[in-house]
C-alpha cells in the first residue's frame, strides 16, 4: 500500500488509495443495497462520501451527496463552488461531477433537494426504490420533504448505516493510516507532558495539543481531528464532553484528555489523565480499577468473541473495585468527519451481540464520571486475526503526575 497512489482523475493530486481500494468499496456497497432492495443510493454522511470517493472538504455544512446506481461510477452532487474540489479529490470521471448555483443555497425560495431530484429523474430513477441516510447528521427533515414531493412516484426507504457497515473491517491500508494516526497521538501526548504546568491556562495548553496534531511526525503530517480536545479539570471532569476554557490549572485536580492523532480523516483516538500533584485513594483506586477493565477487555477482544464479551470483561473488573459503570464502553472509529469520530454501528457494551471480526477497529473507552471528578483510560484497539486486540499506540497508561 501507498498512501500516495495515483489518481484516476487526470487533472487531480494523489488520491490515498488506489483505484482496486474504491473499487472494492463499491462492490461491497452494491451487495448490501442488493439485499436491502435498494435501487438508488443517496449517501449524504461526508464520510460515507469519502469512503467512496475520496471527496475530502470542508463543504459538509451546505447540502452534498454521492449518488449510488446499480453500475457505472458514483456520481458527486454539491454545490457549485466546490465542484473543483470533487475533480481534485476524486476519482471520479467529470461527467459524474455535477453541481448546483449558489441562489439554491441557505434560501426559503428553493431547496437544493430541488436540484438533485432532477439528476435523479435524469438517471432514470423517478420510480426507484431509493435508499436515504434518515438518522444522519448531514440530511434535514426538510431535505427528505423535498426528495418526496419532487419525486412522487419514487419509494424512500431508510439506509442509515448502509454504507457505515461495510466500513467495519478495515483493509490493511485503512490500518496502516490509522497507525500513523496512533504515532501522531502519541506526539501529542509528549507535547501535553512537555508543557502542562500549575498557573497554566488551559485554552494555551489546547493551542501546544492543536500544534502537535497539525504538525504530526517527520516522517508525516497531521489533520484536524472531527472532535475537538476534551480537556476538562476537576469537576469538570464529572462531566464528558467538556471541551475548556481559559481557566489556570490548578494543583490537585486530575484533568483527562480525550484527543485523537488524525492523519489523511483516520483517526486513532486516545485518552490520559494527568493530576497536578498527589491523587488521592479515590483517583487511585479508579485508576487501578480502568487499568485492569483495561487489560481485560483487550483480551476479550478477539476475532470469534463478541462485542458484549469485551463490555462484560471491563465491568466485571470495575465491580470488582465497587464501582458500576452503565452504558457503552467504546465504537467502531477509523474515517470521520465533524462532529463525531465514531461510525455509529457497533457499541462495546452487555446487549451487543455482534461478532467481532479481523480489521475491526475500536476506541476502547471506559471513563469514568463521577460526582466531582473524572479519569479516562483508553486505547484505540484492532481485532487481530489470532490472539487478543492490539492497540495501536504506546504510551503508558497509568496516571501521569506533575509535581
Amino acid at each position: 500500500m501507498s498512501d500516495t497512489c495515483l489518481s484516476s482523475n487526470a487533472a487531480g493530486p494523489l488520491l490515498p488509495f488506489d483505484r482496486a481500494e474504491y473499487d472494492s468499496r463499491l462492490d461491497k456497497v452494491r451487495a448490501a443495497m442488493d439485499r436491502a432492495g435498494i435501487d438508488l443510493l443517496v449517501v449524504s454522511d461526508p464520510s460515507n462520501m469519502a469512503w467512496l470517493t475520496g471527496y475530502d472538504g470542508w463543504s459538509f455544512y451546505v447540502h452534498q451527496a454521492v449518488v449510488v446506481g446499480p453500475d457505472g461510477p458514483p456520481h458527486w452532487w454539491g454545490r457549485g463552488i466546490d465542484r473543483n474540489g470533487a475533480r481534485l479529490t476524486t476519482w471520479l470521471p467529470d461527467a459524474a461531477i455535477h453541481a448546483y448555483s449558489d441562489d439554491y443555497v441557505q434560501t426559503r425560495e428553493r431547496h437544493p433537494m430541488d436540484h438533485l431530484s432532477t439528476l435523479i429523474a435524469d438517471l432514470g430513477a423517478g420510480r426507484a426504490r431509493i435508499g436515504v441516510e434518515m438518522d444522519n447528521y448531514y440530511f434535514s427533515a426538510a431535505a427528505h420533504a423535498a426528495l418526496c414531493r419532487n419525486l412522487p412516484q419514487a419509494r424512500f426507504v431508510d439506509a442509515t448505516g448502509l454504507v457505515n457497515w461495510q466500513r467495519a473491517v478495515k483493509s490493511e491500508a485503512e490500518i496502516a493510516f490509522m497507525r500513523r494516526a496512533a504515532r501522531i497521538a502519541e506526539a501529542m501526548y509528549r507535547r501535553i507532558f512537555e508543557v502542562i504546568r500549575p498557573g497554566m491556562r488551559k485554552n494555551e495548553l489546547v493551542a501546544e495539543i492543536l500544534a502537535a496534531g497539525a504538525r504530526g511526525t517527520a516522517e508525516f503530517g497531521g489533520d484536524y481531528p472531527a472532535i475537538m480536545p476534551i480537556v476538562p479539570s476537576g469537576p469538570e471532569a464529572s462531566a464528558s464532553h467538556l471541551t475548556w476554557n481559559d481557566r489556570p490549572l490548578v494543583p490537585g485536580m486530575a484533568t483527562y484528555f480525550e484527543i485523537a492523532g488524525c492523519y489523511r480523516r483516520y483517526h486513532a483516538p486516545l485518552c490520559r489523565t494527568v493530576h497536578l500533584g498527589p491523587p488521592d485513594e479515590r483517583i487511585r483506586n479508579a485508576e487501578a480499577a480502568l487499568l485492569e477493565g483495561l487489560a481485560a477487555g483487550i483480551e476479550a477482544a478477539r476475532a470469534g468473541n463478541r462485542a458484549c464479551d469485551v463490555a462484560q470483561a471491563l465491568h466485571s473488573a470495575l465491580e470488582a473495585r465497587g464501582i458500576v459503570k452503565d452504558g457503552r464502553c467504546g465504537y467502531p472509529v477509523g474515517l470521520s468527519y465533524p462532529p463525531d469520530w465514531g461510525e455509529r454501528t457497533i457499541s462495546l457494551r452487555r446487549t451487543d451481540q455482534t461478532v467481532l471480526q479481523p480489521g475491526m477497529t475500536f476506541h476502547f473507552m471506559p471513563g469514568l464520571w463521577m460526582d466531582d471528578w473524572g479519569v479516562a483510560i483508553t486505547e484505540t484497539i484492532v481485532i487481530r486475526p489470532d490472539g487478543p486486540a492490539e492497540c495501536l499506540a504506546d504510551l503508558p497508561r497509568a496516571i501521569t503526575v506533575i509535581d
